[in-house]
């Protein structure tokens, strides 16, 4: 089906790492975006475009009061990213759950309402990761609560879209890093360390990894939002990288390479040794085109971060 600007797009998670991206794309794109945000959530991600957004006030757990809100809005698509994932505790914690839940509620209900199209977010760790490219028909099996809950949700809502004729898409998103990111997270963690002149303690570094920027996983979200892909896609560089490089060029732009401790964390156990997509899905049929390599990407978030932290 054709797609345009003039589309009703509801967002959730426009207030996050990765939807605050995607809310400024859309709005550039002159789309009609209804983001849904919980009362009282902390804007500062998107303040600058909020006067653009029509901000739909309403609990993504709160499923009559959203079931209130969505009927007023009636969406002609649905790019569905929140999701709980505080930092240290998202892959264990038992509010899994409770938006596995939600999201089976939000898609059900949005089908019912006549939504043309529901894109949602997944990720790679449902994969069975070993030492291979991971592709879309690759075997799954999560290894945690949060990985387990993503796949049961694709599970279901892929049944939903079959039943009802909404178009489903799936998204595995591998990492990512930019603007905005959380604090605690690898990339960050080491950039706020070496541009406040401390030590920054590492592992040794050997993990490969995917790593694209957010605003190119942004465009990606939206490449297959607009295309006819449905199912599973992987956003993913496809271009693996050791997590010890990531660190260095980070430390050989600012400057601070002395400051990196490689060795100082021990290797998590359960951490595997090579994540890398194979994104030829995602490149074959869409106009996605990658817009940042890894060193463009790392210089355009340290330099975010270096204004971030005047």
């Amino acid at each position: 089906m054709g797609r345009g600007c003039c589309l009703r797009i509801l967002l959730t998670g426009a207030t996050g790492f990765i939807g605050s991206h995607l809310a400024r794309l859309l709005v550039s794109n002159n789309c009609e975006v209804y983001a849904l945000v919980r009362k009282g959530s902390n804007l500062w991600r998107i303040e600058d475009i909020v006067p653009k957004l029509r901000l739909v006030r309403s609990d993504l757990l709160a499923t009559d009061q959203l079931q209130h809100q969505l009927e007023k809005v009636r969406p002609d698509m649905c790019l569905h990213l929140a999701w709980y994932v505080v930092p240290g505790k998202y892959l264990t914690a038992l509010e899994n759950i409770d938006q596995l839940n939600a999201s089976l509620h939000l898609a059900s209900t949005l089908a019912s309402l006549g939504c043309k199209r529901f894109v949602s977010i997944g990720t790679c760790f449902e994969y069975d990761i070993g030492s291979e490219r991971l592709s879309e028909t690759s075997p799954v099996k999560p290894k945690t609560l949060y990985a387990a809950s993503k796949l049961a949700l694709q599970t279901v809502a892929e049944q939903i879209a079959n039943l009802t004729g909404m178009e489903f898409a799936w998204l595995r998103l591998f990492h990512l890093y930019g603007p905005f990111e959380p604090e605690p997270r690898l990339v960050p963690s080491v950039i706020i360390s070496l541009l406040r002149n401390q030590v920054a303690r590492v592992t040794k570094g050997e993990q490969v990894r995917d790593f694209l920027h957010v605003e190119d996983v942004a465009a990606a979200i939206w490449a297959v939002a607009q295309s006819q892909l449905s199912g599973t896609v992987n956003i993913g560089s496809g271009q693996p990288v050791t997590v010890r490089e990531i660190i260095e060029r980070i430390g050989e732009i600012i400057g601070r390479r002395e400051l990196i401790e490689f060795g100082g964390l021990a290797y998590n156990p359960s951490d595997p040794m090579f994540v890398c997509a194979d994104n030829s899905k995602l490149k074959h049929n869409t106009a996605w085109v990658q817009q940042y390599n890894l060193e463009q990407g790392l210089r355009q978030t340290i330099e975010w971060w270096r204004g971030y932290l005047r």
